[in-house]
């Protein structure tokens, strides 16, 4: 990632290098913050948000289910404030911002599990990301990995909770050292749920096919937009539960996620996808997505957000 200027912290932009918190801070010891991720696209009409008003809420719904009060330097935050925050975020870091990270935290100084009055921070970066996995036009590698998604038992499962990516670090350090890309988490039945940092499709006996919610996966926005996308495009839709060998012997894998957008799959632990090639339903899919997603769709207008 390339850094830029400036960090929105707690209603005020201050200097990348003078964004900082304590090593007492709750959610450095114990994972208590809810972030979002959010891609920054150049149209024709200036530089544009995806699905704002959809990542910002998320944003809320983690931190109402985690008790952390959306107070900051004396002024609340609603919907309506915090799309205002990120929008000024991006604005004061200009073209080169691709991907911007809100992230609502427990900054205040404390040794302990409790989390009750320990003060909270809103901070909005902005970088440039570029290609999340890379560059490479073959597809992506992918191993099954060792360690399971965390379920709803565990935590709050649709929300991107901090503490809660513990396991998908872990699960993508696992994958690197085994020379792939990137690792399919299973849940704690064995069913397929979704990669580290993205959401998985298959494409199997004229069918996409996705894990449900239920399956203990977050609720991805770049998840749902795909589903709207390829059902208006006449494919057929199902959220169910995905077993390996459904999996294994699917015609196309491909990941989605904000970072990641579309990444097809074209070999799961050793073994080729389909014919081991990017297939087709995927390519199509993602050229529509890489049209609307730049303004060149009206008919999905309604999810770009333009800064200015």
């Amino acid at each position: 990632m390339d850094k830029t200027e400036k960090i929105w912290l707690n209603g005020k932009l201050v200097d990348w290098e003078d964004a900082k918190v304590h090593v007492l801070a709750h959610a450095l010891n114990y994972g208590t913050g809810v972030f979002e991720g959010i891609r920054v696209y150049h149209t024709s009409k200036g530089m544009a948000i995806f699905r704002l008003k959809e990542h910002a809420q998320r944003l809320l719904d983690g931190c109402k289910i985690m008790g952390i009060d959306m107070v900051f330097d004396g002024k609340e935050y609603g919907l309506k404030e915090t799309m205002e925050a990120i929008k000024e975020a991006v604005r004061a870091n200009g073209e080169a911002v691709d991907y911007v990270k809100p992230c609502v935290f427990l900054s205040g100084e404390e040794v302990g599990l409790n989390p009750i009055g320990v003060t909270p921070a809103f901070a909005i970066t902005c970088i440039h990301m570029g290609n999340y996995l890379g560059a490479d036009n073959s597809g992506a590698k992918l191993i099954t990995s060792s360690w399971q998604r965390p379920d709803n038992l565990c935590g709050p499962a649709g929300a991107k909770v901090n503490g809660a990516y513990v396991a998908s670090t872990l699960a993508k350090r696992e994958a690197v050292r085994q020379g792939a890309n990137e690792a399919v988490m299973l849940n704690s039945v064995g069913h397929v749920a979704e990669c580290t940092g993205e959401n998985i499709f298959m494409y199997r006996h004229g069918k996409i096919i996705t894990p449900a919610v239920a399956e203990c996966i977050l609720e991805g926005i770049t998840r749902d937009s795909i589903i709207t996308v390829a059902r208006d495009m006449g494919y057929p839709v199902e959220e169910i539960e995905v077993s390996r060998f459904m999996l294994a012997s699917s015609d196309e894998v491909w990941m989605t996620g904000t970072a990641a957008e579309i990444a097809p799959v074209t070999m799961i632990d050793g073994h080729p996808v389909g014919d081991g090639k990017i297939g087709e339903v995927a390519t199509k899919i993602h050229e529509k997505f890489s049209d609307i997603v730049r303004g060149k769709d009206p008919k999905y207008e309604s999810w770009l957000y333009y800064v200015n």
